[in-house]
């Protein structure tokens, strides 16, 4: 479950580079979430 979702927010945030002139700050913010919640599945062990 946390490589759907860490796969889902990765493909949103690529697509937000390459919209980044309306989202930029979208992009970040996805970036954050994404490096989280592979933190977490890393802590975890569900890697």
């Amino acid at each position: 479950m946390w490589w759907t979702i860490f796969v889902i927010l990765l493909v949103l945030w690529l697509a937000g580079l390459v919209t980044a002139h309306t989202v930029a700050g979208l992009i970040h913010i996805l970036l954050v979430l994404v490096l989280a919640l592979l933190v977490v599945g890393l802590v975890r062990g569900h890697a």
